[in-house]
């Protein structure tokens, strides 16, 4: 099961397996690559992905990894979130193991409560996970990192991964809502540029795809909101246009 609620511009989609901890099987997946543009049509400025219980996701639910369909049902989830115009946010409130952190690091922020672990023992198993996994590990946490977790099979308390850079804040799934609703009150387009451009490394500086988000904040009525209430010595108020 996943639960999705909202609190304002804050969308959350919690996992709720707890009898398998919160595996990923071919539902649940299928699951979140359908709540990510239904709460981005209901308005959400950011998604807060997170489990119920004591595990954030256990991996995959080892009954479908074999089976037609989950690949692309799993793959279908993680590239939702990382494409979403929208910042996600990963509220790690215990372990993330194998495709729980690939859930994570398919969000553009972590938040690792006490307890968190992550690791990727895909070599204890003979499994592998896609480039786009490795690349995306070693793009955030360092290629030491990602060479621990992927060859040596590490697991890495929440601590280390802090101090790795694969956690970017240390708290709970409280310290991760109030940074969603802080991140809520920027301004839309200019997130939408930035995830784009942090992302997409392929692309070439003048890729159109890159000029015209950047051209897009630079004419935007945010652009001078944002002129306006600088002046008027006020936050602002964004509205994406």
């Amino acid at each position: 099961m996943l639960n999705v609620s909202a609190s304002g511009p804050v969308a959350l989609l919690e996992l709720d397996r707890p009898d398998r901890r919160n595996a990923l099987d071919i539902a649940q997946c299928r699951r979140i690559a359908a709540a990510v543009p239904q709460v981005l049509d209901a308005g959400a400025r950011v998604i807060v992905v997170t489990g119920a219980g004591s595990s954030f996701c256990s991996g995959a639910d080892f009954g479908e990894v074999g089976t037609d369909g989950f690949r692309d049902a799993l793959y279908a989830a993680l590239h939702a979130l990382t494409d979403a115009p929208v910042p996600c946010v990963a509220a790690v409130n215990g372990p993330a193991i194998g495709a729980g952190t690939q859930l994570a690091i398919a969000c553009d922020v972590r938040v690792g409560a006490p307890g968190a672990v992550f690791g990727v023992p895909t070599a204890q198993i003979g499994l592998a996970v896609d480039p786009w996994t490795v690349h995306r590990l070693a793009q955030i946490a360092g290629g030491a990192a990602a060479r621990a977790l992927l060859l040596a099979c590490v697991r890495m308390p929440v601590e280390q991964a802090f101090a790795r850079g694969l956690v970017d804040v240390l708290g709970d799934r409280a310290g991760a809502l109030e940074l969603a609703a802080s991140m809520a009150t920027l301004a839309p387009l200019t997130h939408r540029y930035n995830k784009l451009a942090l992302d997409r490394t392929d692309l070439p500086a003048d890729d159109p795809l890159l000029v015209g988000a950047f051209e897009a904040c630079w004419t935007s009525d945010d652009m001078r909101e944002g002129q306006r209430a600088r002046a008027e010595r006020r936050p602002a108020v964004f509205t994406g246009a």
